[in-house]
């Protein structure tokens, strides 16, 4: 329980709501994953990778960018833990992470923007 005097007592109680509060750790969790939202390019990259795994060049190819630009949006998306990578050979393929998180935000980027998922 959150042991923390609150100067005014509004009869609400809110200590007791509180008790299981997250620390503020979990909320820069939270933060760091919607830091990923402030760029169009790497949202869009994240949704294609929710349909499928693919390799830089032709993520690169399907967002009309080059390939280091893709590579930055991946390392970012990689290490907030929304997308993971294997190697094939000289290949590196990456998709979404199969997370409660990152199916949370797939579903809020098509709410957002009403668009579906494409039929496989």
């Amino acid at each position: 329980m959150l042991n923390i005097p609150l100067p005014h007592d509004h009869g609400q109680l809110i200590e007791q709501k509180l008790e299981n509060m997250p620390t503020e750790e979990d909320f820069q969790t939270v933060a760091d994953i919607f830091k990923q939202l402030c760029d169009g390019s790497r949202i869009r990259i994240f949704w294609l990778l929710c349909h499928g795994e693919e390799c830089v060049i032709n993520l690169a190819s399907l967002v009309g960018m080059s390939s280091p630009a893709v590579s930055h949006h991946l390392r970012q998306l990689k290490s907030s833990g929304l997308v993971v990578s294997r190697r094939n050979g000289k290949e590196v393929y990456y998709k979404a992470a199969d997370t409660e998180q990152a199916q949370l935000l797939h579903q809020m980027i098509e709410k957002m923007v009403e668009i579906s998922c494409p039929i496989v």
